[in-house]
Order: C-alpha cells, then sequence, then structure tokens
C-alpha cells in the first residue's frame, strides 16, 4: 500500500514538491564514489510518508510563505530522518531487515557503506541548510535546531534510551520522554523550519511547537499500535518486533485500550494548539489526524 495515499490532493502535490528536490539534492549514483551515492539513494528516494518535509511545507504554509527556500529545510529534515532509519536499523541497533517493503539498506550494501551512507546524509543535511541565501541568523538558527533535534538532547539521546530500555519495564513518563527525543525532536524541528523559513515571532513559534511536540508523541503511539495490529505487507516493517526484542511500548505499557485514547488526547492537543491559525492551518490540522490515524 502507498503509504501517502491517505492524504489529500494538496500534501500529495508537496509529496511531488519534495521527492523532485530530493532527487535534485542527492548525487546522481554514477558519480564517484557510485557505491556510497547509490547506498545513499537507495535510503532516501525509496518512498516513505515523507512526513517531516511535508511538516516543514505546511507551517510555512500556515504562516503564507510558499518560497523555495522552503525546499532546502525540506530536504534537509528528510535526509536526516533516512539517515537515522539507516543507522537504526543496524545489526547493532535495531536490526532490522526490513524498511518500507524492501530490504533494509545494511542489507543490500553492506554494514560499512550503510554507515557510511547514513553519514554522508547527516552531512548533506547540514551543507543545504549552509546554502540558505536568506537572513544569515535566520539560516544559523535553523542549523542550531536540526543539529539539536538530532543530537544527544533528540534523536541519538532518544535512541541511547530506547537501547538502555530493552528487557525493562517504563513509567509511562519515561516511555513519552524517550520517545520525544528519537522520534518527536525531529518532527518539531521541521515545524520549526518551516515556520522560521516563514519569518515569524516567538509567540507562534511556540504555539507550533505544541502541536509538533503532539503529533510527535501520536506518530509514536500510532506506530507502536501498528506493531500490535498491523500487517508487515501494509506497513512495510516487519509487525511484532518490538514485542519479540522486549522493548518497552505504548501498548505493552498502558495497554492497547489506553493507547488509543492517548492517541486521541494527543491529536486533541495538536488540532487546539493551532486553532488560532484557522482556515491557513488546514494542512497542519490534516497532518495531525494523519499521523493519529495511518494505517501504515
Amino acid at each position: 500500500m502507498n503509504p501517502n495515499s491517505e492524504l489529500g490532493p494538496a500534501l500529495q502535490a508537496l509529496i511531488r514538491r519534495a521527492e523532485q528536490a530530493l532527487e535534485h539534492c542527492l548525487p546522481p549514483a554514477e558519480q564517484s564514489p557510485s557505491a556510497l551515492h547509490g547506498a545513499m539513494r537507495y535510503a532516501v528516494l525509496g518512498g516513505g510518508k515523507r512526513l517531516r518535509p511535508l511538516l516543514v511545507y505546511a507551517a510555512a504554509h500556515a504562516l503564507g510563505e510558499d518560497g523555495p527556500q522552503l525546499d532546502g529545510a525540506a530536504c534537509a529534515v528528510e535526509l536526516i530522518h533516512a539517515y537515522s532509519l539507516v543507522h537504526d536499523d543496524l545489526p547493532a541497533m535495531d536490526d532490522d531487515a526490513l524498511r518500507r517493503g524492501r530490504p533494509t539498506c545494511h542489507i543490500v550494501f553492506g554494514e560499512a557503506m550503510a554507515i557510511l551512507a547514513g553519514d554522508a546524509l547527516q552531512a548533506l543535511a547540514f551543507e543545504i541548510l549552509s546554502e540558505d541565501k536568506g537572513d544569515a541568523a535566520i539560516g544559523m538558527e535553523k542549523q542550531r535546531v536540526l543539529g539539536r533535534a538530532c543530537g544527544a538532547e533528540g534523536m541519538a539521546g532518544g535512541q541511547a534510551l530506547d537501547l538502555a530500555a530493552v528487557g525493562h519495564t517504563l513509567t509511562l513518563a519515561e516511555l513519552e520522554h524517550m520517545h520525544a527525543c528519537k522520534t518527536g525532536a525531529l518532527i518539531r524541528a521541521s515545524v520549526c523550519l518551516g515556520a522560521l523559513s516563514a519569518g515569524t515571532d516567538a509567540a507562534t513559534l511556540n504555539m507550533l511547537d505544541r502541536y509538533a511536540a503532539a503529533v510527535g508523541l501520536a506518530f509514536q503511539v500510532r506506530d507502536d499500535i501498528l506493531d500490535v495490529e498491523g500487517d508487515a505487507a501494509v506497513i512495510g516493517k516487519t509487525a511484532g518486533k518490538d514485542a519479540a526484542d522486549d522493548k518497552p511500548t505504548f501498548p505493552s505499557t498502558i495497554g492497547l485500550d489506553a493507547s488509543r485514547a492517548r492517541l486521541r488526547e494527543l491529536t486533541t492537543l495538536a488540532l487546539d494548539a493551532i486553532a488560532p491559525l484557522g482556515t491557513p492551518g488546514v494542512l497542519l490540522q490534516e497532518l495531525a489526524h494523519y499521523a493519529a490515524h495511518r494505517s501504515s
């Protein structure tokens, strides 16, 4: 199943825009070192929800901006996301063989090349952001926001907490903190980069950040529910793997019914946060619903 078929035409158009921008920013596969470039392109261009680029575009659109500078920010967050998936799938991490319905990067290209591809994708993300021709101070802030999101206070820290949690029981607060770092940090950064690209004030940034924090956590709760109920052919990765690996999840911590209730609560928090935007926030509203109700 195409993970993007559940989205409306406006978001579908933005996915196509993101895909074109990603194709343009990645090195050609035939360019030396071709094995590395092939692995990078495999990791990025093999499908996916493109939620993070969509959040960049949607946040900027809500503030009246649709300029070409959004493409750089959209590519940067997706490259970071792709790099994180490549590294998370490695045997030393989550040891996954299936991603987006096909073999993971290290299965196809080997562990060493997968590590290098992830490294190169992360570097390329910051190179792209550094080429922003807009206000220099805003450009530096975008790089700071993205750097923090993928570092020890963000994705890397969340992954460390995730690895340490295997075989242990976490409280709901501990579980939510782990996922706020591992998954939520980059989602929050995506919204922030879109808002910064549009130019806005601190109050609006705070409003959008409250939305993004709720969406990020809702996305993970839905992911955990799908790991229990989902079909690998639909979700594009191995179903039931978290339970098999003895990893704490929302269903294992609070049960399926409570997880669904938490999902509804988080969706309401997200929508309430951006209610002052009115009609311009319609794409953000759609993405909040998608994060909570997607089938893959």
